[in-house]
């Protein structure tokens, strides 16, 4: 991007918005869903002061740009023929992802890899996105798929429009205008301001009232025995965060709690097929491992950019034992052993966790899910 756009709130102290506009088509196309005088709280929202990891930059969310962000995700005006939007693929019932492997896009189009988990996208270190880490920015990422053929079609080739086209079309509806003037200060429908609102968006979709969240609250340390654990849930925890030299699983030296983001010095997790076939070494991010269960205590669909895992149990017995793949130039050395190469070429981790431990991990990974995440109208679609 070319130039940075801040906008906030009347309280703040800078020069930028929000600006006067006259709302009447938006407030007819949201009645009932928005409700422009009395927004949604989303630059304020509570954070636990054990949350120490923000990708914001230069773009802080704001309430007026996340409630315009909030209308791009869920407008399906932002696909070639209207029949797909950023929630199409990232459902708010699932976590902000999608229960298919592949994601339908326009025209029977399918997305490559399966639709990442939005869940505290903003609370990490990692500030590259998708799961090859090929968009530098969230802000970068949010209009790829829009300019994707498979999936929102804006791609300029084989005869589809592109960005430019999905502007003009912006530009010519009524509540965009009013929308983007009450932001920007003028009705221009910019790639950079599109880029913006839906980041700010997706950052302000958190999840910290968690079983976890209260145990650590309570003990004020990650680890402590939390009060409000069963005793499975307690060696779950240990088991996580302890290397494997230490009788642990090592999960903590790339889901780092108790943001639980990966470690954006993390490399393929030997997960190695593509969908359909053939061969991606290229995969070495992840979403955070909160919310991987709904609050119904179901999966938040497959796992694994393919999909590969259709439980967690089967994630836990991937990593128990690595079967190293000899073409793979990725593998992260910490799932070998001995850590690194050696005599030879390196090994497989081999865990050798038995199956109470295996249970244990599981048992620990379920009570880092919340449930507002799932039901809050602030991320709920407006239209």
């Amino acid at each position: 991007m070319n130039t940075t756009i801040t906008i906030s709130d009347n309280n703040d102290d800078t020069n930028y918005g929000p600006y006067p506009s006259d709302l009447t088509n938006a407030r007819l196309k949201f009645s009932g869903l928005i409700d422009f005088d009395n927004l949604h709280n989303y630059a304020s929202q509570s954070i636990p002061t054990y949350i120490n990891k923000d990708n914001t930059l230069n773009n802080s969310i704001t309430d007026h740009g996340a409630t315009l962000g909030r209308i791009l995700f869920y407008d399906k005006e932002l696909s070639i023929n209207r029949s797909i939007s950023c929630g199409s693929c990232h459902q708010q019932a699932f976590g902000f992802s999608d229960l298919s492997i592949q994601s339908d896009g326009v025209k029977g189009g399918k997305t490559g890899r399966h639709s990442m988990r939005l869940i505290n996208t903003r609370f990490a270190d990692e500030e590259n996105f998708f799961w090859n880490e090929r968009a530098a920015s969230l802000e970068i990422q949010t209009t790829m798929p829009i300019q994707d053929h498979a999936e929102m079609g804006f791609s300029g080739t084989n005869g589809n429009p592109d960005l430019n086209d999905l502007l003009s079309r912006l530009d010519s509806i009524d509540y965009y205008k009013e929308l983007f003037t009450w932001v920007y200060g003028d009705s221009t429908a910019t790639e950079e301001r599109l880029q913006y609102a839906l980041a700010q968006f997706v950052r302000s979709i958190q999840s910290f009232d968690s079983k976890f969240d209260q145990g650590l609250a309570s003990a004020g340390n990650l680890n402590q025995n939390f009060t409000n654990y069963t005793a499975a849930e307690n060696q779950g925890k240990t088991l996580f965060l302890l290397p494997p030299n230490q009788d642990g699983a090592g999960c903590q030296g790339c889901h780092r709690g108790p943001e639980f983001d990966i470690d954006p010095a993390s490399q393929n997790n030997g997960i190695t097929s593509s969908i359909g076939g053939g061969s991606d070494y290229t995969n070495t991010r992840a979403p955070s491992l909160r919310d991987l269960f709904n609050s119904n205590g179901v999966l938040n669909g497959p796992l694994m950019h393919n999909g590969d895992f259709s439980t967690l149990e089967e994630v836990i017995d991937h990593y128990n034992q690595i079967t190293i793949d000899p073409a793979n130039p990725n593998l992260d050395r910490r799932l070998t052993s001995p850590p690194g190469p050696g005599p030879g070429g390196p090994q497989g981790q081999n865990l050798n966790l038995t199956a109470a431990e295996k249970s244990a991990l599981v048992a620990f990974i379920r009570t880092l899910s919340g449930a507002d995440v799932y039901a809050n109208e602030k991320w709920s679609d407006p239209f």
